[in-house]
Order: structure tokens, then C-alpha cells, then sequence
């Protein structure tokens, strides 16, 4: 049975300063905007399962006074349009926040953590929507921009590929917009900062899954066998070498077989007619990507020929680089230094391995992905940790970082 959830504890007023009208303004309801993200936290919901968080979006934005609310598109995807005071651009900038939670239990004891065994906002995807939904607040109350503000709140980023799924399903059609943004807490950057860099922000992500078949038997009698398991070990070790060997220094991958399946733990004298290795390889290059798919087919055959084994390797092109478009990118970090001085903007943030199904969005439309400082203090473990929590510190700067960038992609017209 879940236990009750309690009314969440309301923040009090934001201890971080930054500058500039939206941050003041938002500020102002930090603690309706805290209260809604711990709400969230304890409400999480898996990729394509977000309905009551979609719910309670759906109702904070018709408060809010949007103009639009469309739901249903990519499945529980929601997306909101606001319209400026100016209409003679034309323009329209999309903003991106993600809805979905992991599947892993909590462990933190925060009065608001998940009411879900097995589920837990890990990722910060609570407070992303939170913050999306602060700039729909202001937004929709000051209008100070010319042009239409299109605020899509994005289901299944963690593996499912919500992104595409929302684009096949339309959403650039229907919302056309010029250029598209988005930002990630991250937990290494101090509260109050935002990194950028004008190219790659993270890798793309692909799964590999190697089938081996040889002949099983009995383990005293291995001569009469062809081995799995040590055709398993040869590959593990050689695919390593790909990296070091067939990859430029000057650029970037890694290979990490991260799971062996062969035989019975409780048969110790039995050795197995097949194995399975599974496995993920992340780069940023699509030459390398290309070379690395390649190398690891010719490998995993040649190993297997050599023992006279067969070896299937199925790969997986899951999340594409993503990749900041160089102009979006200076102008999300000259919005950013707008708010919180160029001292606390990193514009050649180094790049991170891991992957971002906003990937998709940035193939599509230019634009820009951004990272947002929330620290590692207690309570604030690192993504994806079972004791990770949001920091809500941040969440006016989060909201005005967002609606800063309507206000200067489309500023009014001044006489």
C-alpha cells in the first residue's frame, strides 16, 4: 500500500539572486512553483505512464492563462502556445522540458519522496517541468515579446525516445517553430551557474547485443566443446582495443560490454552452447560511430570463426549526438550572462558521454541544450542516484533562463 503523501513543505523565497524583470517577477511564487515540483516528485510516472503529471501540468497551465493546451501528441506529450504582445514577426521558439521518471526506488527521506515502490524522479525531470511551467506563468502574464512562445513538455526522454515520438507525431508540423531550446539540472555545476559550449553537449548512445553459439558439454570433456564463454572473454577483451587503437586520440568514444549471460550458476561443470553480451557504445562523431559499429561486427565474427563459434551482433542506433547549433548556442549563453553575469556562465562546458533524446529536436530545428548548476550538497546526489533530489534553489532562475530566451529570440519592437 502507498503511503499518504503530505502536503509538501513550501520553500522559502529563493536564496539565489540573478538578475533581470522575469527572475524578480518569478521569484516572487518560488514557493507555488516548489510545492508543484515536490507534488511531482512524489507522483512519479515511467516514459508514455505520465498522466497524472500531465494532469497536474494541464491544470497549472489553464491557471497560468495560456493560450493553447494540446495533449495527446507523442502520447501524453502536452504542448502550450502563448502569444506575444507584438504579432508582426511572426517568429516562434520552442522550449523543451521533460516529463518522465526512472525506474529505481528511492532512498532519500524527504517528506515529499516518491509514493511509488520501484519509481523515483532521479533525473530532475520534476523540476525541469516545474521550471517550464514558471515561464508559462510569467510569460502568459507579461507578454513582453513579439512573437508565439511554444512550451512542449516532452514524455519518455529516459530511453524511450519521447522526442521522436513527438516530432513523427506532428509536433514540428503543427508548431512550426524557427528554433528550439532546452536545459538539464547538473549537479557538478554550483547553483547559480549555466554551461554551454557551441557543438557536441552529449554523445549519442547506441546498444549492442552480441549472440554467441557454439557447442555445449561437459566441463571435464572441454576438448569435445566449442566455448562460449571463452569466445565471450576473447571479445570483451578485444573490443576494448577499438577504442585505443582504431579511434583518434583527438576524438571521443567508449565501448562498455556491461552484461554477460551464459549458463547456470548452479552448474559448475556445465559449460553453456550459447552466451549473450550486451553492451553500449557512445561517441559524437558519425564517422566514428560508423568506423565502431563496424569494427565491433568484424571482431565479434572473426573471434568467434577462430573457435570455431558464430557470433550475431545486433546494433541499436538509440539517441543521436547532441549537438548545439553554434549561433543558438552564443545566444543562449549571452541570455544566460543577462542573468547571472559572465562570470557564471561556462561557454566551453566540456561534454558529457551520456546521451539526450533532445537529440532528436536539435536534428529537426536549430537550437540549443543547456546545463543549469544545482551543486551536490546533502540531498543533491548525482543523477540518476537513488538518494538524488532537486534542488529547488533554482527553480525561479530555471523559469526566467526560459523565458528570458522568448523575450530576446523575439523582443518587441521599440520605437
Amino acid at each position: 500500500m502507498n503511503p499518504p503523501v503530505t502536503t509538501p513543505t513550501l520553500a522559502q523565497p529563493p536564496r539565489l539572486k540573478a538578475g533581470g524583470r522575469a527572475f524578480a517577477q518569478i521569484a516572487q511564487f518560488h514557493p507555488e512553483l516548489t510545492a508543484f515540483r515536490r507534488d511531482l516528485h512524489a507522483h512519479p510516472e515511467l516514459g508514455f505512464e505520465e498522466v497524472y503529471t500531465g494532469a497536474r501540468v494541464k491544470e497549472a497551465l489553464k491557471v497560468c492563462g495560456v493560450d493553447e493546451i494540446h495533449d495527446g501528441i507523442g502520447r501524453t506529450g502536452i504542448v502550450a502556445v502563448i502569444r506575444g504582445q507584438g504579432r508582426g514577426s511572426g517568429s516562434m521558439v520552442g522550449l523543451r522540458a521533460d516529463m518522465d521518471a526512472l525506474p529505481m526506488a528511492e532512498q532519500g527521506e524527504v517528506p515529499w519522496r516518491s509514493c511509488k515502490p520501484g519509481l523515483m524522479h532521479g533525473c530532475g525531470h520534476d523540476g525541469h517541468t516545474a521550471m517550464l511551467v514558471g515561464a508559462a506563468r510569467y510569460l502568459a502574464a507579461t507578454r513582453n515579446f513579439d512573437g508565439t512562445a511554444v512550451l512542449i513538455f516532452q514524455p519518455g526522454e529516459e530511453g524511450f525516445g519521447g522526442a521522436r515520438v513527438m516530432i513523427e507525431d506532428g509536433l514540428f508540423e503543427r508548431f512550426p517553430v524557427q528554433s528550439v531550446f532546452a536545459m538539464h539540472n547538473w549537479p557538478a555545476m554550483k547553483p547559480g551557474t549555466v554551461g554551454i559550449n557551441d557543438g557536441a553537449m552529449m554523445a549519442a548512445a547506441d546498444r549492442i547485443t552480441i549472440e554467441i553459439s557454439g557447442r555445449g558439454g561437459h566441463g571435464a570433456h572441454a576438448y569435445q566443446t566449442v566455448d562460449v564463454v571463452l569466445v565471450a572473454a576473447h571479445i570483451i577483451t578485444a573490443v576494448q582495443g577499438i577504442v585505443s587503437r582504431n579511434v583518434r586520440p583527438l576524438d571521443s568514444a567508449v565501448i562498455s560490454l556491461c552484461a554477460v549471460q551464459a549458463g547456470d550458476l548452479g552448474a559448475f561443470s556445465v559449460l553453456p552452447g550459447t552466451a549473450t553480451l550486451v553492451g553500449t557504445v557512445r561517441s559524437f562523431d558519425p564517422a566514428v560511430q560508423e568506423m565502431v559499429e563496424r569494427r565491433i561486427q568484424e571482431l565479434c565474427g572473426a573471434i568467434a570463426l577462430g573457435f570455431g563459434a558464430t557470433a550475431t551482433v545486433r546494433y541499436e542506433r538509440i539517441y543521436p549526438a547532441t549537438i548545439n547549433t553554434a549561433s543558438h548556442a552564443v545566444f543562449a549563453g549571452d541570455v544566460a550572462q543577462s542573468l547571472v553575469g559572465a562570470d557564471n556562465v561556462v561557454r566551453d562546458l566540456e561534454p558529457s558521454m551520456g546521451a539526450e533524446d533532445f537529440s532528436f529536436m536539435l536534428q529537426s530545428r536549430p537550437g540549443a541544450y543547456l546545463r543549469i548548476g544545482q551543486g551536490m550538497g546533502p540531498g543533491n546526489s548525482a543523477l540518476h542516484n537513488s538518494r538524488y533530489d532537486f534542488n529547488d534553489d533554482i527553480l525561479p532562475l530555471g523559469a526566467a533562463l526560459h523565458a528570458s530566451l522568448i523575450e530576446q529570440a523575439m523582443p518587441l519592437a521599440t520605437l
